[in-house]
């Protein structure tokens, strides 16, 4: 076990050092918006429990104070999505210090039990205010030392949750982890991720989003789960030993379960869930949410910046059965 860690501590400490880029999300996921609808709305716009949980990972050897910038934070302006008349407000909460990160209800799909674990070091609701339309909202400064640390990670880990209070629009947004309080200047190094990701996707069928899963040396089978897709094209998945697994894909207000077996070469390394639309017809302004589960069925994080590197099929390797 403390070899399998230490292989992870690895991969962080070589593999995220040199990367530079915090957007949320990030520009190799191609993924227009984050969406959180408010607490009166029906799960079938996209949103299967109306609050989104993301953490963000700053190294060690990072000391200076960050920042946890929202893009469009606020409900009711030019991105959003709206349901009869703007009554929508959506809370904006930060988290550090001891079990932020650590707590096993953090870590779950839905915001159940303490899945608000840890000090509470920001928190702001937002409505319908025009001064938080398509514009940038700062939480912090913060002490890295403020946020859980983490020996495995090598880093402190700070939790952000987006929860509808009330109201049924949809809210669209987007995180940036800055040393600055009023730019977007990345924390070398660091990193994102989150265990339940609800995305909007493009209008256009030919952008093709993606969210990339880590398999860690533990995981034996998974269990790919998507909320709302409404038939909205397929579900692949690529990996360095899979070529191009298609999931089964959910329709309206529902969610579909895929299990698959991890094969040896692909533990210790990202997945890539790719998102490709049907062109005809246009499915407009689709939500989906997607959870990944293993044999103990734990949930595994997808972290915006892959770990690893966005996955390759090593052509070298085989051809295999699907799903094998």
């Amino acid at each position: 076990m403390r070899y399998r860690l230490l292989i992870i501590t690895i991969l962080f400490k070589t593999l995220l050092s040199p990367v530079l880029s915090q957007p949320v999300p990030a520009p190799d996921e191609n993924i227009p918006w984050l969406v959180t609808f408010g607490g009166d709305a029906c799960p079938s716009w996209g949103d299967d429990n109306f609050t989104q949980t993301f953490f963000f990972l700053i190294p060690e050897e990072h000391t200076e104070p960050v920042y946890i910038r929202v893009y469009n934070p606020g409900i009711g302006g030019r991105y959003d999505e709206l349901n009869g008349y703007w009554n929508t407000r959506v809370n904006y909460s930060v988290y550090g210090g001891p079990e932020a990160w650590s707590h096993p209800d953090a870590q779950g799909t839905a915001p159940e039990g303490n899945y608000r674990s840890g000090n509470m070091l920001a928190s702001k609701t937002f409505g319908n205010e025009p001064e938080y339309d398509a514009t940038w909202y700062t939480f912090g400064p913060f002490n890295p030392m403020e946020g859980e640390y983490v020996e495995k990670f090598r880093g402190n880990i700070f939790k952000i949750i987006a929860q509808g209070v009330e109201g049924d629009d949809g809210n669209l947004y987007r995180y940036f982890l800055s040393t600055s309080a009023n730019q977007n200047i990345p924390v070398e190094g660091g990193n994102a991720f989150a265990y339940s990701y609800t995305f909007r996707l493009s209008n256009d069928p030919s952008e093709i989003s993606h969210i990339y899963p880590f398999i860690d040396e533990e995981t034996i089978y998974v269990e790919v789960s998507n909320f709302d897709w409404d038939y909205d094209g397929i579900i692949r998945i690529v990996s360095v030993a899979r070529q191009g697994q298609v999931l089964e894909v959910s329709g309206d207000d529902y969610w579909t379960h895929d299990r698959f077996a991890i094969l040896p070469e692909e533990r210790g390394t990202s997945l890539d869930l790719q998102f490709h639309k049907r062109a005809n017809p246009v499915v407009r302004n689709n939500n989906v949410v997607v959870t990944i589960r293993n044999q103990y069925d734990q949930a595994l994080p997808f972290y915006v910046i892959p770990i690893g590197g966005v996955p390759q099929y090593g052509y070298s390797i085989g051809v295999r059965p699907a799903g094998n």
